[in-house]
């Protein structure tokens, strides 16, 4: 693709907003032509990357016939926090440099030569309740030092914001029955309450074949396991791309599908899920299907080390890992 088709261009980053803004980097860059519609997202958090994938998929309704590129990246080193606060300390060990570009494309003739088709994307931002807007947040702490400090409500808040988003996505890619059965227990919860104590819990396995999590950390990954029901496999890739890449932000979602890829488990037809959290808080999803058996690509974060996962981390000690033996690798 010549640089000068590509009429959109979404980058987002959190934390890092330089002047001249990084979307004026990738146009001095590239070169890009002087119409190029350019957006620079910035503090949206981890989940900016389906933001910016939603953005760009809007423009293109708009604009026919051209191209949008979206760049999620981040880099920590201009915020990396030197004080003494633990949860503010958290994020030092957690955050990690990571990026991805993506080319979307609204011509007809690309369809041949395109991986995925893009489907279905939702956002639910729960910022209205003060726990969901404070539990992540950047400020100073009591010696002045700045740093972004991880609330322990960090994983109910996730869970509750994702509950909200897969009531507004499961409609429309569940199959009738999983419907039919959420809507019977959910009537029933409303008339007679404390009788019935759990809504039905759909299986999304039925209409999705891979998913990407946010590699946000193993608490989130296992939250996210437990209220949808998946199973080790299903949630491998986010597990691994944690492990290898560390939480690389709004482009986390990006590794983990280059591992589907890398793994040689993206076949034609195949849905996968991306679901994204961040600051705010937030939690997007985009689902996408896969247009052709998926490759890996040429120069793929895993090409190196795909051979050495999934590895299996004793949960009593982060630093054993022993190779894990699995049968679908």
């Amino acid at each position: 693709v010549n640089p000068k088709d590509i009429g959109i261009l979404v980058v987002n980053s959190s934390m890092f907003n330089p002047t001249p803004s990084l979307s004026a980097m990738v146009v001095n860059t590239f070169k890009l032509r002087s119409n190029v519609r350019s957006f620079n997202l910035g503090g949206m958090g981890c989940s900016a990357g389906v933001i910016a994938i939603d953005l760009a998929k809007d423009l293109l309704h708009v604009h026919k016939n051209t191209y949008a590129l979206v760049v999620s990246t981040e880099n920590i080193t201009y915020n990396i926090y030197a004080g003494d606060n633990r949860s503010m300390m958290v994020s030092n060990c957690l955050f990690r440099v990571g990026g991805a570009a993506i080319l979307l494309s609204n011509k007809p003739r690309d369809r041949r030569r395109s991986k995925y088709e893009l489907v279905h994307t939702v956002r639910t931002h729960t910022g209205a309740d003060d726990k969901s807007f404070r539990c992540v947040q950047q400020g100073d702490d009591e010696n002045g030092k700045t740093g972004v400090s991880l609330s322990k409500d960090i994983t109910d808040v996730a869970g509750r914001t994702v509950k909200k988003n897969i009531a507004t996505l499961g409609p429309l890619i569940l199959p009738l029955s999983e419907k039919l059965l959420f809507f019977v227990t959910f009537m029933a919860k409303k008339l007679f309450k404390d009788k019935v104590k759990h809504y039905y819990v759909p299986d999304f396995k039925l209409a999705i074949d891979h998913f990407c999590i946010h590699a946000g950390g193993r608490a989130v990954i296992d939250v996210l396991e437990k209220n949808l029901g998946l199973a080790p496999i299903d949630v491998e890739a986010s597990r691994s791309t944690l492990h290898r890449f560390g939480n690389t932000s709004s482009s986390s979602i990006w590794y983990e599908l280059a591992y589907i890829e890398a793994k040689g488990r993206m076949k034609k037809g195949n849905k996968v899920w991306q679901i994204a959290l961040g600051s705010g808080f937030k939690c997007n999803s985009a689902v996408w299907v896969a247009l052709s058996n998926v490759k890996a690509s040429t120069n793929s974060p895993w090409e190196h080390c795909i051979d050495r996962y999934p590895v299996k981390i004793d949960s009593d000690s982060a630093k054993s890992e022993t190779r894990a033996q699995n049968g679908r690798s």
